[in-house]
């Protein structure tokens, strides 16, 4: 586990160094005395990574999370935080994780094949039981970090999304703005000088809304526990293994540490293979190395000790070792002073006001509570003692480590001001959008400074950099550009160094070391396994991506930065590839096709979109034309896309291509997203909708389906428009219509008492396929220029997943009627055949005897009549749609012939029945030309 174990080793040896807190008493100020109470001048300023709190921000670990994610229960928990927040004098800020952070992706890839095992497990369960699964297998809904954005928005909680490295921005922002302290859980925060450290697993709202709490790590009494000055933290967490130098390069050190003598020195040969010592072994023995260090500024002469048992690549470790130092030199910089500045700060009203004068955290007083909280204070007071002396008790005389690599300071030039309240359907990106350059002065200016270029760790990063034979933005650079280079050799060791094995979960023996120590514990017998660099993930190098115009270039940095737009836009006109995280699937299920396929087309069209490669091609060939030449063969835009699914492992990229519509010619990204006129906004609302595969009439007309509907409407038309296989049925389709306009979706508390006896598999299912789908509307919806207003978006609009269960129960086991599955309301159940009319407008189905290839046809694709038998009713013909069979007569059953001018040129045998009644066989030419040509 490396540096990864570190916060769980401290949960579990050092008790005293997590003390329990109500963060309304730290909010409130000191005791003084008569035990009246002084309120400060500021309120508590609190940094939330939502990376590691998503599940406290959801509400909990309650066992509703299964059915696909309740939505509004989830924004009751999020208001009475924000309410418990204002009432205590909090002032929270939410951080989310929009890097892609290519330098962590082999971390990425062992967590994507543990959640995939922990998926078909759910599945498991669920199936044998019948019940929800245990809270410990927990799998975040899909789109739960975007629907807990949107809610935070709403509540206007100050939001924002790291852009190349989470952890240094998060680190930097918590600094450079001044925040009392950093809620997470994470251990590359607890190796970080930050004063006030708190738990994001434990964040708890009581139910009554009164009282927040959570625990404090007390980072100094970690640090005299392990007899560790803090100043070498960084050694100490590139020794224990990180994602820049992995601890299976470590494993011989490690091993060294302990001697033959220890007893666990029998477990170091295993079953003919290398394994690594238990964590919490590995980090008492490693802080014991590092307090010994006679000179912690002799990086080389560290290293040369560390790897003095290395066979193979030491150069590369020596090299890694270090850029791992400068990254935790970096991050444990000493908290700056700041001086007093004016915060916006929504009040009671939703409006921004004024705030006192910022009072740095020296000056914040803790009152001494009962039991274990006075630790809090002494905390507290010892930081006023000597400057940049922070919460430790040490004298800090050590000279802190700093490489040139590492130790650029960052400047405090961002300003995150908070998103006003501008009416109900104004888009998040007209909030606050920089359409113009922004001055350094302006408020709405958001420098680069905060979020830094990827580290010198990122070697996918890098290797943008090093020739034009890879992705790369040619002439746009705007503040993301790389701030050095480094050699192919360098880069290409960066990936990973090893192959790791899929799915371990046993830390002393999950995985292999990366060298053989030549001692007497040594098998001479056994072959270094790792003598030649390997990577856990494989890499493709992809052509160069298509130029993007800068002013869209700046417009996607600011509105991700703010967290107004879903990150896999700026991941792809930036990067060209993004990460698809796992969702529940049955993989012995051959009727539902994984979500990653399933709406693969979604996104190709929507890279289509973000390139603007219908505009484009269409100048090139008009200007061919012109010239009279041969149109130009377009090299295709190719975007990387990292996921895990029946039959695919996370450790390679699929290639995508990226595409046009066919029916029409969509505008450039730049009018699409700048354009102001009212034909623009009917071209984003087109865009959108031909991605979704929904550009029918039915769909714009509001009386059949609502605004805040139009994304269920369209990812049910897309579910049910899939070739080769049936992916929803009638009565399922009707669940999901009656769940979305029952009255109960707005009642989450009578939902949290319904007790479901028995889970349906096949439903949990189709709840994690349609919330992928509005994942992907979402994306969609961005990217087109956000023509369905982002409060109708949320899905706690139009879906619940515990209400689908009860629905799909009543409809497919029971058999009950429609009107009854709306609980006996006729208005309702016929507004439910108004939508499912207008799902399936223009669709005829046909049954396909397999499966058609993939990928499916274009956007909007027209479909026989007989794929779904008997599960829908009568479809009306296309309307105006200029394409399908309309006007054409059948052909007769018994067969029939073809004159033109009264000459017989063709015969077509008749349809007979099918065995069992299940359809005609196709028609079939018999003689093409008449008699006298055979």
């Amino acid at each position: 586990m490396g540096v990864q174990g570190f916060q769980d080793y401290i949960e579990k040896h050092c008790p005293s160094a997590v003390v329990p807190v109500e963060l309304q008493k730290l909010a409130r100020g000191s005791l003084v005395g008569g035990g009246r109470q002084r309120p400060p001048q500021t309120p508590l300023r609190l940094l939330i990574d939502a990376d590691n709190c998503l599940h406290r921000l959801y509400g909990g670990f309650y066992t509703d999370w299964v059915s696909g994610g309740q939505w509004n229960h989830m924004l009751g928990y999020l208001a009475a935080l924000a309410k418990a927040c204002f009432n205590g004098n909090i002032e929270l800020f939410v951080f989310f994780n929009g890097a892609l952070e290519k330098a962590r992706l082999h971390e990425w890839v062992k967590r994507q094949g543990n959640e995939r095992q922990t998926a078909q497990q759910i599945v498991s369960h669920v199936q044998n039981k019948g019940t929800p699964p245990p809270k410990v297998w927990f799998l975040p809904p899909v789109c739960m970090a975007h629907c807990i954005r949107l809610a935070l928005i709403r509540f206007h909680i100050k939001v924002a999304q790291s852009i190349e490295d989470h952890h240094q921005e998060v680190i930097a922002f918590c600094r450079e703005k001044g925040f009392h302290g950093l809620v997470a859980y994470d251990s590359d925060y607890a190796l970080c000088n930050i004063p006030y450290y708190f738990s994001a697993h434990a964040l708890k709202l009581s139910r009554n809304g009164k009282s927040l709490t959570t625990s404090q790590y007390l980072m100094h009494e970690v640090a005299k526990q392990l007899d560790l000055n803090p100043n070498r933290f960084p050694i100490f967490a590139a020794l224990l293994g990180n994602h820049i130098l992995p601890d299976e390069d470590l494993a011989s050190f490690h091993w060294s540490l302990l001697g033959p003598e220890h007893p666990l020195a029998s477990l170091k040969v295993r079953a003919h293979q290398l394994v690594l010592p238990p964590c919490d072994v590995v980090i008492k023995a490693v802080a014991d190395y590092v307090r010994n260090i006679q000179d912690t500024t002799d990086l080389d002469a560290i290293a040369k000790d560390v790897f003095q048992h290395s066979q193979s690549r030491t150069d590369d470790k020596v090299t890694r070792f270090k850029r791992a130092v400068a990254y935790y030199s970096a991050t444990n910089k000493p908290m700056p002073f700041h001086p007093p500045h004016y915060l916006a700060r929504p009040n009671q009203f939703g409006m921004p006001g004024i705030v006192p004068p910022y009072v740095p955290s020296q000056m914040l007083n803790i009152p001494q509570t009962s039991l274990q909280a006075k630790p809090v204070a002494q905390q507290m007071s010892n930081q006023g003692g000597a400057q940049g002396q922070g919460p430790y008790p040490y004298s800090l005389s050590e000279p802190a480590i700093t490489l040139e690599t590492g130790g650029k300071s960052l400047s405090e030039q961002n300003n995150y001001s908070n998103i006003p309240h501008e009416g109900k359907h104004t888009p998040l990106y007209e909030r606050s959008s920089p359409i113009n350059p922004a001055q350094s002065g302006s408020p709405n200016h958001v420098d680069s400074t905060y979020f830094p270029a990827s580290s010198t760790s990122s070697s996918s990063d890098n290797d943008e950099g090093n020739g034009g034979a890879v992705n790369h933005v040619s002439g746009n650079k705007i503040g993301w550009e790389k701030t050095g280079t480094q050699s192919e050799s360098q880069t290409r060791g960066d990936l990973g160094d090893q192959t790791k094995a899929e799915g371990s979960s046993s830390a002393s023996s999950g995985s292999q070391a990366a060298d053989v120590k030549g001692n007497q514990a040594s098998n001479p017998q056994i072959p270094c396994l790792l003598s030649m660099p390997t990577r856990n993930h494989m890499d493709i190098t992809t052509p160069p991506l298509p130029p993007v115009a800068p002013e869209v270039l700046r417009v996607a940095e600011h509105r991700h930065k703010k967290g107004l737009m879903y990150p896999y836009i700026f991941h792809v006109l930036t990067k060209g590839e993004i990460k698809i995280a796992v969702s529940i699937e049955d993989e012995a299920n051959k009727d539902l096709p994984p979500a990653a396929l399933l709406y693969r087309p979604v996104r190709q069209y929507v890279y289509g979109v973000l390139f603007s490669l219908a505009e484009s091609r269409k100048k090139t060939e008009r200007l061919a034309f012109r010239k009279n030449r041969l149109p130009p063969e377009f090299s295709p835009v190719i975007i990387k896309e990292w996921a895990a699914y029946k039959g695919k492992s996370p450790q390679t990229p699929e290639l995508v291509e990226a595409l046009a519509f066919r029916e029409w010619t969509c505008p450039n990204l730049k009018k699409l997203w700048l354009g102001k006129a009212v034909e623009d906004k009917n071209r984003r609302m087109r865009a959108f909708l031909a991605c979704m595969r929904s550009d029918t009439p039915a769909m714009l007309n509001p009386t059949n389906v609502p605004t805040h509907l139009m994304v269920l409407c369209c990812v049910l038309r897309y579910m049910v428009q899939w070739p080769g296989v049936r992916i929803l049925r009638r009565q399922e389709l009707d669940a999901f219509l009656a769940q979305a306009l029952s009255p109960k979706l707005y009642e989450p508390d009578q939902l949290q008492e319904l007790k479901i006896e028995n889970l349906d598999p096949r439903g949990i299912q189709l709840s994690a396929l349609f919330m992928s789908g509005v994942d992907m509307a979402l994306f969609a919806n961005d990217a087109c220029g956000q023509p369905i207003p982002w409060e109708h978006c949320c899905p706690w609009m139009y879906f619940d997943g515990k209400l689908f269960q009860t629905k799909l129960i009543k409809a497919s086991r029971e058999k009950v009627p429609l009107i009854d599955l709306c609980d006996g309301q006729a208005e309702q159940a016929a507004k439910v055949e108004k939508m499912r009319q207008s799902i399936l407008e223009g669709l005829n189905f046909s049954r396909q005897n397999h499966p058609l290839p993939f990928p499916p046809p274009p956007a909007m694709p027209f479909y026989p009549a007989s794929m779904y038998p008997r599960h829908f009713g009568p479809v009306p013909p296309p309307q105006g749609r200029g394409r399908g069979f309309a006007g054409v007569q059948p052909i007769p059953s018994q067969g029939g012939k073809l004159e033109i001018a009264g000459t017989v040129v063709g015969h077509w045998a008749g349809s007979r029945r099918g065995r069992g009644g299940r359809g005609p066989f196709p028609l079939q030419v018999v003689s093409v030309g008449g008699p006298a040509r055979g």
